[in-house]
């Protein structure tokens, strides 16, 4: 294979492409210790010890030492490897790593996650805001329910009640217009319309 083109990519990393299309991402350094130059060939050996040595070693390290300062999904971390332009098979070993030794656990991760949210948030934007995260909502569901079975159950109906005393809700006194304005906001904040209903016709009641 030829280098057809040495580009830089980021300081001091350049792109490698071969025979016309990008391969993979080095350094200066590594571009000295292969004697990589344009219009050259790459051997074979030094090909195959960069995609299965090189590059699967970086990628661990890239992911571990951004789990250092906090917990990533498998799809954040390969969204941050993916932003170094690795190749899929190196992303692939790192992600391997990682799980065979716990240190990226969706499931975990999902588990976590709501717990530290559930008081503040609805089930639904929960479930909404781990799918961008790339956990899918059977993996948000099932750690719903990983929690309950530990006696942590998320109550929504205290969230609601929370939320207006907040707004000083008092519905004797209160426009219909501007009751409206809290349900909507409740809505978009992922509370079912039956549970918002619900508070409302309790608070209602004591009138």
């Amino acid at each position: 294979m030829t280098i057809t083109e040495i580009r830089e990519f980021r300081k001091g990393r350049y792109q490698i492409f071969l025979d016309g299309e990008f391969a993979f991402v080095l350094y200066r350094g590594e571009l000295r210790r292969y004697s990589l130059r344009e219009g050259e060939e790459i051997a074979a050996e030094d090909y195959k010890e960069i995609l299965e040595k090189v590059l699967p070693k970086r990628a661990k390290l890239r992911c571990m030492n951004l789990l250092q300062s906090k917990s990533y999904t498998e799809k954040q971390l390969r969204d941050k490897m993916r932003d170094g332009l690795y190749p899929e098979a190196a992303m692939d070993e790192a992600i391997a790593y990682l799980k065979s030794y716990h240190y990226v656990d969706d499931d975990q991760y999902a588990e976590d996650y709501i717990f530290c949210h559930m008081e503040e948030r609805s089930r639904t934007r929960i479930e909404q805001d781990l799918m961008k995260k790339g956990i899918s909502k059977d993996v948000t569901r099932e750690a719903f329910q990983r929690l309950e079975d530990k006696g942590t159950v998320q109550d929504e109906t205290i969230q609601i009640r929370q939320f207006l005393e907040k707004k000083h809700f008092d519905p004797e006194n209160m426009e219909k217009k501007e009751q409206q304005k809290l349900m909507a906001s409740l809505f978009r904040k992922g509370f079912s319309a039956d549970k918002i209903k619900q508070v409302f016709r309790f608070y209602e009641s004591d009138y």
